[in-house]
């Protein structure tokens, strides 16, 4: 169910998806890649870790290690050195050598292009895969991280305690086209504007349109 107060369920939704087009006319990701080994890597880095400071990381890691096949022989100390000033880096070294190794040996050295398959992978959770899946053009997804969490049930657009459930209700609400662009917009719109504390209401765009507004 769409909340937003005022208008009708559709012609909110239809404002909501204009307002955010101006605001971010060019969603994509801030993560830098080139290719889906780049793309995996840099998704699971990023877990609990900012954008800027991976991308900051994955230069040296990319020019030592730049394929699945180098990363899956890597040894894990060589990784750490690399990676140490992305958070939780010695799980996630771990993760990414034995990704490469399993997308190696059980997928012919090419990302898996499914839901279940790319789950199967360490580090990787279903946000990741969407994640992987919606940059990659194979499906429609929409990835639900802390932002897309906070901000789609601030304005009403998604309901649920858990990112699933939240997920399934923003699937429910917007027409897949429109999912890819909508998960940056409300990933750049919640660090941005409607940020966990201190919201920035009163120059917030979107503040109209929010049932959220007075209470925060």
């Amino acid at each position: 169910m769409f909340l937003i107060r005022g208008f009708g369920a559709e012609k909110n939704k239809k404002e909501l998806l204009q307002k955010l087009a101006v605001l971010y006319p060019e969603p994509r990701s801030e993560l830098n890649f080139s290719s889906d080994f780049e793309l995996v890597i840099s998704v699971v880095l990023s877990a609990q870790c900012t954008d800027k400071k991976v991308n900051q990381t994955t230069p040296a890691l990319f020019k030592r290690f730049g394929s699945f096949r180098k990363l899956s022989t890597a040894d894990v100390k060589d990784v750490e050195q690399i990676i140490r000033e992305v958070n939780y880096y010695r799980t996630k070294s771990k993760n990414i050598i034995e990704l490469s190794r399993m997308v190696v040996e059980q997928f012919g050295d090419q990302l898996p292009s499914t839901m279940e398959e790319l789950i199967e992978l360490p580090g990787v959770g279903r946000k990741t895969a969407n994640v992987v899946l919606g940059e990659r053009g194979i499906t429609p997804s929409i990835a639900v991280d802390t932002h897309v969490f906070r901000v789609s049930r601030r304005l009403g657009i998604a309901k649920g305690e858990n990112v699933r459930v939240v997920e399934e209700s923003l699937m429910k609400n917007f027409a897949p086209e429109s999912w890819r662009d909508l998960h940056h917009q409300l990933i750049f719109h919640g660090r941005r504007v409607c940020k966990a504390r201190n919201p920035l209401c009163g120059s917030c765009e979107l503040s109209d349109l929010c049932p959220s507004r007075v209470k925060l």
